[in-house]
């Protein structure tokens, strides 16, 4: 994946620390509105608790990512200049990088489409829509504080649909559909779920111990606390680093290429 859409703290405002709402919950030590700046946020924007986020109860900051558009508002959209040197610039930043956000998680999901060769007869389209959305994260921040982002969505979610189709469709077999499915603490310990389609699934605690999720459509599945111990998860589709960071496991766990094993996962 291109590190354009990897977050990079470092040439970012710490966005997701000021423009982003929280509750004290299991997640979340305090409270917080959006457009307060977490008490954590440090003048050069890096958060001063980072190394030990879990232990002092900010344990839902490890599980986000923002897929580069923190850095991509803060250098681009606003050309550099922080809502700390411009606070009348503030309101509309706060506006515009979770817009921008979703923006990349799009662009995330169809390079990945582009790289699945499964997916060839699609690739044109996929070429096109990825080429829009880019543009669409260079406009202006007018721009995409107005954008209709939902219909943005709406066109590219075809194409993946179709490229999970394709390459779910090489894992043989008749691949079962759990889309969207109240999984909730289900017990999947050892399921056979490769090339099934999770889209949208909830899984929060399942216990998916050496299941097999290889070439499964992870889109939007919660995995919240799920257990993938000794789980199959390579090849799965549209995986994002935030959902392992969600779930438990270990050192059995197989990953999918370009993947970091969370540092709170335990041993088997």
């Amino acid at each position: 994946m291109p590190e354009t859409l990897r977050g990079d703290c470092a040439h970012c405002f710490g966005l997701c620390c000021v423009a982003l709402p929280f509750a004290k919950s299991a997640d979340f030590a305090v409270n917080k509105s959006s457009g307060e700046p977490c008490r954590n946020l440090q003048e050069d924007f890096r958060c001063g608790i980072h190394t030990r986020l879990r232990p002092s109860g900010f344990s839902g900051c490890t599980v986000y990512d923002c897929f580069g558009a923190g850095q991509k508002v803060s250098q681009v959209t606003f050309h550099g200049v922080s809502w700390r040197e411009a606070p009348e610039t503030s309101r509309q930043m706060y506006e515009v990088f979770p817009v921008m956000r979703q923006l990349h998680e799009l662009l995330r999901y169809l390079t990945e489409a582009l790289a699945r060769p499964a997916a060839g007869p699609v690739h044109g389209e996929l070429r096109r829509a990825l080429a829009r959305v880019e543009r669409l994260t260079e406009g202006s921040a007018d721009a995409l504080e107005k954008l209709d982002v939902a219909a943005v969505r709406g066109e590219v979610n075809p194409l993946l649909l179709r490229t999970s189709a394709l390459v779910r469709a090489t894992a043989g077999g008749k691949a079962r559909s759990r889309r969207g499915a109240d999984l909730i603490g289900a017990r999947l310990r050892g399921a056979g779920l490769r090339g099934a389609d999770l889209r949208g699934a909830l899984l929060i605690a399942a216990d998916l111990t050496g299941a097999d999720l290889s070439l499964a459509d992870l889109i939007g599945a919660d995995l919240r606390d799920a257990d993938l111990s000794g789980a199959d998860l390579t090849g799965t589709l549209f995986l994002t680093q935030p959902q392992l960071n969600a779930a438990r496991g270990d050192t059995t766990t197989r990953l999918p290429d370009g993947f970091e094993r969370p540092a709170h996962w335990g041993r088997p």
